[in-house]
């Protein structure tokens, strides 16, 4: 494989479509509770405002997910994980297999609604440790096994 990787991996579409839901969702229930609350009040101006501001508040932070969700990557090389995440502050995380303790795959009510797991790699130092958010169920076992393996055969100095 080289130092380099070969190429870099995405967490899922879905991923996206669940963050925009996590941020949509709310914004336009809120909306709709400040727009009932104004009518029961008799047309309160401040209860209208404060839906439009929940509203326009949803739509700015449209874009952001996107910037966010594009700026997630990992590429497999022959010593180690690359992950990559961070729109503002970019980050790289290089985890070496031979350094991991375990790799948690987990996946919480609306990850599995989506079809999605979370890959977690542990390692000693905390500050090595890394997530791959957003993989398909098959991609983040996959990724699981591959990484067990190839721990197991570093630290065994294979």
């Amino acid at each position: 494989m080289g130092d380099e990787p070969e190429e870099w991996r995405t967490p899922s579409r879905q991923l996206l479509t669940l963050r925009r839901l996590e941020v949509g969702g709310p914004a336009l229930l809120a909306a709709v509770g400040l727009a009932v609350v104004g009518a029961i009040s008799g047309s309160s101006v401040a209860a209208y405002g404060l839906a439009v501001a929940a509203l326009a508040l949803g739509a700015i932070s449209w874009p952001f997910v996107g910037r966010r969700y594009r700026s997630w990557g990992y590429a497999e090389r022959e010593d180690d994980l690359l992950v990559r995440r961070g729109v503002m502050f970019a980050r790289l995380s290089v985890v070496p297999y031979g350094r991991m303790q375990f790799v948690d795959v987990t996946a919480g009510p609306l990850e599995r609604a989506f079809g999605l797991a979370t890959v977690r790699l542990h390692t000693a130092a905390a500050s090595t440790d890394a997530r791959i958010p957003g993989l398909e169920r098959e991609e983040a076992a996959r990724l699981r096994d591959t990484l067990a393996e190839l721990g197991e055969a570093q630290a065994a100095g294979l």
